[in-house]
């Protein structure tokens, strides 16, 4: 098994820099383009959630991620403290958001849920939020380089 972790400032200027990170770590497994465009996407949705939502962009805060490799399946663990979800359900449906005033169209638990092979949500309101997220990768031929 390979494990990471690594945290980073609540403003979106980190996104892009998680997903890079991520798309990094998986690459021992040989993952495909449509693989890594998946893995980046849900890194992205689920960053930009704990920034925008969990902080409201709030730089002082710290957004955690913990990953792990184990044959071909990752895990990937986004984790905040900030405001909790108050109905996980409502989330996952589309379209639903809370920021309806920022142009946010409300798809991103659902793009998630669409791209992993398994997406959980813990969350206590004033306490956090962590996105739980398992994605099988197809070759399974983990390089040792």
């Amino acid at each position: 098994m390979n494990k990471m972790e690594v945290s980073f400032s609540a403003t979106l200027d980190n996104e892009s820099v998680t997903r890079t990170t991520v798309a990094a770590f998986v690459t021992p497994l040989n993952p495909t383009i449509d693989e890594i465009i998946e893995i980046k996407t849900i890194v992205s949705e689920a960053v930009s959630n704990a920034i925008i939502h969990g902080y409201g962009c709030n730089v002082e805060c710290q957004v955690f991620i913990r990953m792990m490799i184990e044959d071909n399946l990752m895990t990937l663990i986004v984790q905040d403290f900030g405001k909790g979800i108050a109905d996980i359900e409502a989330v996952k449906k589309p379209f639903f958001t809370t920021a309806k005033d920022e142009e946010h169209t409300g798809m991103g638990m659902s793009i998630i849920e669409t791209l992993a092979d398994s997406f959980e949500i813990e969350s206590v309101i004033n306490i956090g939020t962590k996105c739980m997220i398992t994605k099988k990768f197809q070759s399974g031929n983990i390089s040792h380089n």
